[in-house]
């Protein structure tokens, strides 16, 4: 038997299917891998519960009475829904499926479904998104630190990352060597960073540009 990893019972599961037993038989399954799991009969039901939250994942039937999983898909995109979304397909679907993939989709898997396949399919998408929703946490704690700096210590750190010297530093602001010092040890300080190697690493790493 495949167990969700520990962090992933954080995670819900929405599963959208208008037959009852489906809804059941998926919401079991994964219940007994340790997630949450949130039914809903209908397209309509779940975009009327939108926002959805934000580490959670989509199981989707692309046909349903009423709005169809693509149509609900749309409808999720249009509203900045962020969560990942896997279809349910009969055979006939397929090629719709393989459009949906090409606007967003995550995944899709064919009924009769392995229960496997299923349940990793929905650990992938949940780890790609905890990973995501951990990146962008992480810009916005650099981008906080950023917003502590003084705007005399910005001045010396977008002259640090552009390659200065202090001495170069120290001439280009008019101010001493030892008060460049002082500036970059409060900078990387306040960075959390061990040298300036390493901060221009994570601001690079996450698309972060000094204006």
């Amino acid at each position: 038997m495949i167990s969700a990893k520990p962090f992933l019972k954080d995670a819900a599961v929405y599963l959208v299917d208008d037959d009852p037993a489906i809804r059941d038989s998926l919401a079991f399954l994964l219940m007994s891998r340790q997630m949450r799991a949130i039914p809903f009969e209908s397209g309509e039901a779940l975009l009327a519960a939108l926002p959805l939250e934000p580490f959670s994942c989509i199981i989707l039937d692309m046909r349903m009475g009423g709005l169809s999983g693509l149509e609900t898909f749309n409808r999720l995109k249009a509203a900045g829904c962020e969560a990942p979304v896997v279809f349910l397909t009969g055979h006939g679907d397929v090629p719709v499926a393989v459009e949906a993939l090409k606007t967003g989709a995550a995944d899709f898997i064919e009924k009769p479904f392995n229960d496997n396949q299923l349940v990793n399919t929905v650990i992938s998408c949940l780890e790609k998104r905890f990973g995501k929703m951990s990146e962008s946490r992480q810009r916005a704690l650099i981008e906080q630190q950023l917003q502590q700096l003084s705007a005399r210590e910005m001045d010396v750190l977008k002259l640090l990352m552009a390659g200065m010297l202090n001495k170069q530093i120290a001439d280009a602001l008019s101010i001493s060597m030892r008060t460049v010092e002082v500036h970059r040890a409060r900078i990387l300080a306040k960075m959390q960073a061990r040298n300036a190697v390493e901060l221009a690493a994570n601001l690079a790493s996450h698309g972060i540009e000094l204006a």
